[in-house]
């Protein structure tokens, strides 16, 4: 994120003023600085931007984040807490086979991106690719998040494999970190060409290997 901090701009007439400690303000600052970061990135992005789009003073952010690091920490581990949620809601429908729940989340995955038209990304991944000019501290933060996917979607695989949806030769963990390392790809991709086209020809590809 840029360093440059402006003066925010006074809130529109009728608006009450939040104290600083107040949680909803952490909660809008968290929120607008996702949807900032998965469009943008982190370098690109200044804090003045987020405050002016959250409508939350300078006060309350350094009085929830000691820092723009610090900030930056609380929205990958907020991006990982939320997406690790929506893959535990897919993997764990009964109601579907374990390879039919990975397909599900694919298509919801695609459905999120078009609705934002495909500027949004995956936070991780965006990062990700920035990572020369990131704090060090974020590497670790991005590393665990996407190991917290990769066990769940192993997870997933290990139970298609025991119901004959996958071959016995195939490990279950091999194939989750193949999956997140092309679908992260892929997803970079799709913000390029704003297609959900490299999302489908990977999900094509990746489901083709498994079942063989």
């Amino acid at each position: 994120m840029s360093s440059t901090d402006a003066p925010t701009p006074s809130r529109r007439r009728g608006r009450p003023r939040k104290p600083p400690g107040d949680q909803t303000a952490r909660q809008e600052l968290i929120r607008t600085g996702l949807e900032y970061l998965t469009e943008r990135g982190y370098c690109a992005v200044a804090v003045d931007e987020i405050l002016r789009a959250a409508g939350v003073p300078k006060g309350s952010f350094y009085y929830h984040f000691q820092s723009k690091e610090d900030f930056g920490g609380a929205l990958i581990n907020a991006y990982n807490e939320f997406f690790s949620s929506k893959l535990r809601s897919w993997f764990q429908r009964a109601d579907l086979s374990p390879l039919d729940r990975l397909r599900g989340f694919i298509s919801d995955a695609e459905k999120g991106m078009e609705k934002h038209a495909f500027r949004r990304g995956c936070l991780v991944g965006n990062l990700g690719q920035e990572m020369a000019a990131l704090p060090p501290g974020f590497r670790s933060l991005l590393s665990s998040a996407l190991s917290d996917w990769q066990r769940l979607t192993e997870a997933c695989l290990l139970e298609a494999q025991n119901q004959g949806e996958i071959g016995k030769h195939h490990k279950p963990e091999a194939l989750a970190a193949f999956f997140w390392i092309g679908w992260e790809g892929a997803v970079l991709r799709a913000k390029l060409e704003q297609s959900p086209a490299p999302l489908r020809q990977f999900a094509t590809g990746f489901f083709a290997l498994a079942s063989n």
